[in-house]
């Protein structure tokens, strides 16, 4: 799995993170103990199996390029962002981050985040799209052998994280109308129109 390089990498590794729906938890390798409950975050396969058409234009955008725009949170409570490159691997939506990047301490103090996917050139085609949830690092090495396979070594240090979607959104311009389609696990899609 590709990483994309932080200049600012500094080492050290938090235990804990900070769920926005539950009190902190500890990280045990596996990421079921973070999870809050079925209505509030999903997994890019539950995402595709209760809206196949809507996550596949999302889906789409984040293939379509291979670098991407990261939001995290610092310790200080202001924002981050940061390049990075997504994976899907089966069920799941995967980023990573080289060892100790600041993002990845992020990730770790709090695994709330903003994904921006690439939009490419200026014709916004199929619109602007947007995740948010929670980056879940993978620490158990059997665990990210089933998720990534087990001829793909995963370098010393280097992070794994699982994405579980709070909600995705599509903004497009029809006509003289701004159209905004946000998708959430307890609602699923609803839309907003605007006029231009």
């Amino acid at each position: 799995m590709a990483t994309t390089s932080d200049p600012n990498a500094s080492t050290g590794v938090p235990a804990q993170a900070a769920s926005p729906t539950g009190p902190t938890a500890r990280a045990t390798g596996t990421t079921d103990d973070l999870r809050p409950g079925p209505d509030s975050a999903a997994t890019w396969g539950e995402f595709v199996g209760a809206d196949p058409d809507f996550s596949g234009v999302v889906g789409a955008a984040f293939r379509a390029h291979r670098h991407h725009v990261l939001a995290t949170i610092r310790k200080d409570g202001a924002p981050r962002v940061s390049g990075t490159e997504v994976d899907f691997r089966g069920d799941e939506m995967l980023f990573g981050s080289m060892p100790g990047a600041r993002k990845a301490r992020d990730l770790q103090r709090d695994p709330r985040f903003a994904l921006h996917a690439m939009p490419g050139d200026t014709s916004m085609q199929p619109g602007d799209v947007k995740i948010s949830g929670l980056a879940l690092e993978v620490r158990d090495k059997a665990e990210l052998s089933r998720l990534l396979g087990p001829e793909e070594e995963v370098g010393e240090g280097v992070h794994v994280f699982r994405v579980l979607l709070t909600d995705a959104v599509l903004t497009t311009v029809e006509g003289d109308e701004l159209v905004v389609r946000t998708w959430r696990p307890a609602t699923g899609v609803r839309e907003i129109r605007r006029q231009g």
